[in-house]
């Protein structure tokens, strides 16, 4: 959505850029929820959850029914920012369903841009049923890294399990399963950073109580 609103933001001439133009005062409305996201950035999921819905929805909510008000024109840039906008609310506002979820769609980008780079190795998928292959390789792959596996030890796994795998056992083979054995976390696991901080605790906690105490 900001995207639409910088393209609008382009087209107005510079000696008319002071501040106080719809486009502008639309940006200000995003960069100012984007600010929040950043304060949020280091609350746990819940904390996150209630800092959006105190903060951030009422300022959301301010800034879609300002939006509605606006009378432009349809195929203008901004008119494309407004429908746009107007749009994708429904979608938008899901953000304030889970504070788990992102504000942006970066790390989807992101999770891409290897099969973007290499999209001249995937010529070999010349039909549909190869290009569909490759799509759950991928989808897999990159569900795996998300989840902080292992690509390999957790497809080796899959491979090993699926063949004798029934269909209700398929939930427990998912990358964000906690039936997973621990051969396919990567180092950045969950599971592994807790474990290793109760082991730097627990180190802490004796290395204190084996100080020596000197004598009066």
């Amino acid at each position: 959505m900001r995207r639409k609103w910088e393209d609008a933001y382009k087209v107005i001439p510079e000696e008319l850029r002071n501040g106080s133009t719809v486009t502008e005062k639309g940006l200000n409305y995003i960069g100012h929820f984007f600010e929040l996201e950043k304060k949020f950035a280091d609350l746990s999921d819940i904390e996150r959850h209630r800092a959006r819905l105190a903060k951030s929805k009422p300022l959301t909510d301010t800034f879609f029914e300002w939006v509605s008000s606006l009378n432009v024109l349809p195929k203008s840039a901004l008119g494309t920012a407004v429908t746009y906008t107007l749009n994708q609310r429904p979608y938008l506002e899901n953000i304030y369903l889970d504070g788990r979820l992102e504000a942006t769609n970066n790390r989807a980008e992101r999770s891409f841009k290897p099969y973007v780079i290499g999209r001249k190795n995937w010529l070999f998928a010349d039909t549909v049923e190869g290009a569909k292959a490759n799509a759950v390789c991928y989808s897999v792959l990159e569900s795996a890294k998300e989840n902080h596996l292992n690509p390999f030890e957790y497809l080796e796994f899959l491979f090993t399990r699926l063949p004798n795998c029934s269909f209700s056992q398929i939930d427990d083979l998912l990358p964000w399963s906690a039936s997973l054995p621990e051969k396919c976390w990567a180092p950045d696991h969950p599971a592994l950073l807790a474990r290793a901080a109760t082991e730097v605790s627990s180190e802490m906690t004796l290395s204190s109580s084996l100080e020596p105490v000197c004598p009066a």
